[in-house]
């Protein structure tokens, strides 16, 4: 079970709750609902340091399991980097597109690539995200 953040892009009448934070208004945290994880592994650990690797379903917030470890740990914790390595069937490995290949040729190729991947893969909510060596459990940074 994962409370989502009040910093996020869930709706409450139609409009962004960061967006109605950040202009002030009082908005309750919306109540824990299920996530999935499929895979989470501690990857590097230099204290105060650490990194994770995780596989998750759609609706999970990495930044707050970061900040569950914090609080488990009697402290705090931030996220210091994120990378989303996979999103359905692309990967950041396989599918990002290097500056130096930004030609018209080269994109409209893989689109095409990609065009092709989404209508062969099923629809799947999974996620694989990679949380970066500097993941902080210091309180000033947050």
């Amino acid at each position: 079970m994962q409370v989502p953040p009040i910093y996020s892009a869930l709706k409450k009448d139609g409009q962004r709750l960061s967006t109605l934070v950040k202009r002030g208004e009082v908005v309750e945290a919306k109540p824990a609902r299920p996530v999935i994880v499929y895979s989470l592994s501690l990857r590097k650990f230099k204290p105060p340091l650490f990194t994770l690797d995780v596989e998750c379903g759609g609706g999970f917030y990495v930044r707050s399991l970061v900040n569950d470890i914090g609080r488990e740990l009697s402290s705090c914790a931030s996220v210091q980097e994120l990378t989303r390595t996979k999103q359905g069937p692309f990967t950041l490995e396989e599918h990002a597109l290097y500056e130096d290949k930004w030609t018209i040729d080269e994109i409209a190729q893989s689109l095409k690539h990609c065009m092709l991947l989404l209508s062969v893969e099923p629809s799947r909510k999974k996620l694989k995200t990679e949380l970066s060596e500097e993941h902080t459990v210091s309180c000033e940074d947050k």
